[in-house]
């Protein structure tokens, strides 16, 4: 019996490239590959790559070339790039970095155990010239759902319509469920987990290169999200996170823009599940029955994850991008008037094209005022093919760095006062990691990886995906230590709100 073939995943950038990445696998082995956590044990290791901005691309490379490194050192004999970079630069890619084996676009995820093993024998696969993915499916959103059978959308499960469910599936392996219901193997044993609600986006930010390569937003259905949710949940999962370019557009190309509103308190209904957590969400997008929701429903994160970017006017609306700092406040003000200890972050680009002196203090005294619980800044840089690159009135690479340091520096500040606002609270912490450096996990406002985590003070009869009650009693910047509370293990049954 030949031996069998083994293959790596390395994921950089996103949650939405980690649910790529475990459709990838699932495909993978639902296809007789193993699965190996070491790329150095693989026979081909597959880098997800991130397109997203310079210091993403440059990661994304240097991990290709730490792989390229284990050629001829051990198993290891071919190196293969997908994911947004992959996709954005194509043959060029493929070009400037011959030590990738191959590079593959979305079109190949169908086919990519052909692939591999096609590059596996030595053969080659011809790198893909890149497209505006933006022209594969209609204008109208409406139009969408029926014209997309013939797409890759990573996330979405198989192009081809109708497709047919693989039998005799190996254990752990989530089952096709409906024509475009993705394979999934996870990667990891992390209590929490990402699922794509959406993929895509409709607006035009003009610093933003994502919808040029990702496409045009495109929903799935609520059936398929709610079964991938439940298999989640049967494989331990305690918290979902929804993920997609713009969640709050959910559902517009399926006839209701309000669907996200029906569709939280099915998944919170979901046996097993203890939270379920959306991010992406557009500021100007958001609407009074959706924060309702957010902020109301049991199980259901009070978590806002708002694109806001800056506050100036005239720097928004450069961006293509609405609102201002009195609204976006006016907004703050009335998710927390219905949920007072909802989290809330943020990302915000400084350095803008034509960003003046009295732009940034307009930046300054929105983050004093919006009480962030975490804030993620960024310098302007050019992105290919975007808008913002044609403009004019750039700002120089010094004054952009400056900038960048004093919000930092700023930001920093701003969400320690907010962790110390906590010291007292009563925080329902679920643990992540038990291990001799300590027991951590994340209250409710915080979501996986971005926004700091929680140090419990005692680890007694504690184990990772357990839900305790703690009350914060002390802060490490943007981190809370929390003590557990009598009773802790264990919650009620709105544990986690």
């Amino acid at each position: 019996m030949p031996e069998r073939r083994t293959v790596a995943l390395v994921t950089l950038g996103c949650a939405r490239n980690e649910v790529d990445s475990e459709e990838l696998a699932g495909r993978l082995e639902a296809d007789g590959w193993d699965l190996v956590e070491d790329a150095a044990d693989a026979d081909v290791a597959v880098v997800n790559t991130c397109g997203f901005v310079e210091a993403a691309k440059k990661d994304s490379v240097d991990a290709l070339l730490e792989a390229n490194d284990l050629k001829g050192h051990g198993r290891t004999q071919a190196v293969v790039a997908v994911g947004c970079m992959a996709e954005r630069y194509g043959k060029d890619l493929a070009e400037a970095l011959p030590e990738a084996d191959g590079v593959l676009g979305f079109d190949d995820y169908a086919d990519i155990s052909d692939r591999l093993q096609t590059i596996l024998s030595g053969g080659i696969h011809a790198a893909h010239t890149p497209r505006d993915r933006r022209k594969l499916l209609p204008i109208s959103p409406a139009e969408r759902q029926e014209s997309a059978a013939g797409v890759a959308l990573p996330g979405h499960g198989p192009a081809e319509e109708a497709a047919p469910a693989p039998v005799d599936l190996p254990e752990g392996l989530a089952p096709a469920s409906g024509p475009r219901a993705p394979l999934r193997r996870r990667l990891d044993g992390a209590p929490v987990a990402s699922v794509k609600l959406a993929s895509g986006c409709d607006r035009r930010c003009s610093f933003c290169a994502i919808p040029s390569f990702r496409g045009s937003f495109i929903s799935r259905r609520p059936s398929d999200v709610l079964n991938e949710t439940r298999w989640l949940a049967e494989q331990g999962v305690k918290e979902i996170m929804l993920v997609s370019e713009n969640n709050t557009s959910y559902g517009k190309d399926l006839g209701d823009i309000r669907l996200l509103e029906s569709l939280l308190p099915e998944l919170a209904e979901v046996d097993g599940l203890e939270r379920v957590r959306v991010s992406y969400l557009q500021p100007a997008e958001m609407r009074p029955g959706l924060i309702d929701v957010l902020t109301s429903t049991p199980k259901v994160m009070p978590y806002f994850d708002l694109s806001f970017q800056h506050s100036a006017p005239g720097v928004l609306r450069a961006m293509r991008r609405f609102g201002d700092t009195d609204r976006f406040l006016e907004l703050l003000d009335t998710i927390r008037g219905k949920a007072p200890e909802a989290g809330v972050r943020s990302n915000f680009i400084v350095g803008f094209p034509g960003e003046t002196e009295a732009d940034l203090a307009e930046l300054e005294r929105f983050l004093n005022g919006a009480r962030l619980d975490a804030i993620g800044v960024f310098g302007y840089s050019d992105e290919e093919g975007t808008e913002a690159a044609t403009y004019e009135n750039k700002l120089d690479e010094d004054v952009v760095a400056e900038r960048l340091a004093h919000i930092s520096r700023l930001s920093e500040e701003l969400v320690s006062q907010r962790a110390e606002e906590r010291v007292g609270e009563t925080v329902h912490v679920l643990v992540e990691s038990v291990d001799d450096e300590g027991v951590y996990g994340r209250g409710a406002h915080q979501a996986p990886e971005t926004d700091g985590q929680v140090l419990l003070t005692s680890g007694e009869g504690l184990s990772v995906g357990l839900m305790v009650e703690a009350k914060v009693v002390g802060t490490e910047g943007v981190d809370l230590v929390a003590e557990p509370l009598p009773g802790s293990p264990g919650c009620s049954e709105e544990a986690g709100r």
